[in-house]
């Protein structure tokens, strides 16, 4: 897959330290993540149809842990655009229908911010939620967007709901021209748990290249939608604009999986009513 317990840890809640280092993600790692979304070497290749190719990594066998890529070419979609999309929340919202919960926390620098993310999985699977810190760049032509986890007291794991690792995923957005673009998302996410082998088929299979393809057609939609929603509203390009409340990294510790509760749904079949989900041509209304 990417409580309400209202309690926090007694006497101070933050950090006094940053002995459990957050950094900012620098150019290096901007440069990294590009280079290992153009990378080859180790991948497995599970789909490739009109344009959209998906391969995964098995990084362990026995709790179907995993690294996802997908690449997909977009036509009449510029970068710019594709960009917007991927960092307007408010849109995400209505294009994503996997998204339970999903909002900005507070922002680090210009470019770094730390938001929330709650999303549906396969039934019969817990659905999953994460914290992470966000960074974003502009590289000549190309744009990067890249997350992982990290804790705040504030925000602590619900009930009902599994705390997963954000590694690192994120998206590299390669300009093909005015028209058209191409999109790599790269993705390893710790689901916290055991989990049964069907759930990485489907997910190569099926619900990646279906999410990719409403994200298509979301991109298609955008222009109109936000014409006639805060139009001139993008802070992640105006700084200037955005008024969230601004986040010490001492505030922030690393989010590392062996905290987190460990569970296993490694013997659960696929939900019958969870198998015949809308087809690939499903509107973003």
């Amino acid at each position: 897959c990417p409580l309400p317990s209202v309690f926090l840890e007694p006497s101070n809640p933050f950090p006094t330290s940053c002995e459990d280092t957050v950094q900012i993600p620098d150019d290096r790692d901007f440069q990294n993540f590009k280079a290992e979304c153009q990378s080859e070497a180790g991948w497995t290749q599970t789909y490739s149809k009109s344009g959209l190719t998906v391969w995964v990594q098995i990084l362990e066998e026995e709790r179907a842990l995993h690294k996802i890529k997908c690449r997909m070419e977009c036509k009449d979609v510029s970068a710019e655009i594709l960009y917007d999309v991927l960092h307007d929340v408010e849109y995400r919202k209505k294009w994503d229908s996997n998204v339970i919960e999903t909002f900005d926390i507070g922002k680090l620098t210009v470019n770094a911010d730390i938001g929330y993310y709650a999303w549906k999985c396969p039934k019969p699977l817990k659905n999953r939620d994460v914290i992470t810190l966000r960074s974003w760049l502009p590289m000549g032509n190309d744009y990067i967007i890249m997350n992982y986890s990290v804790k705040h007291a504030k925000f602590p794991p619900k009930k009902d709901v599994v705390r997963a690792v954000s590694i690192m995923t994120g998206y590299l957005i390669q300009s093909n021209g005015a028209k058209g673009c191409t999109l790599i998302y790269l993705a390893q996410v710790d689901p916290r748990g055991s989990l049964p082998k069907w759930v990485v088929n489907k997910s190569s299979q099926f619900l990646a290249p279906k999410a990719m393809k409403k994200m298509y057609k979301a991109c298609l939609k955008y222009p109109d939608w936000k014409k006639k929603h805060n139009p001139q509203h993008k802070p992640w390009l105006h700084p200037e604009q955005n008024n969230l409340p601004t986040i010490s990294l001492c505030e922030l510790s690393i989010q590392h999986a062996d905290s987190l509760e460990n569970i296993d749904e490694s013997t659960m079949a696929e939900s019958k009513d969870d198998r015949g989900e809308a087809s690939d041509d499903d509107s973003v209304n």
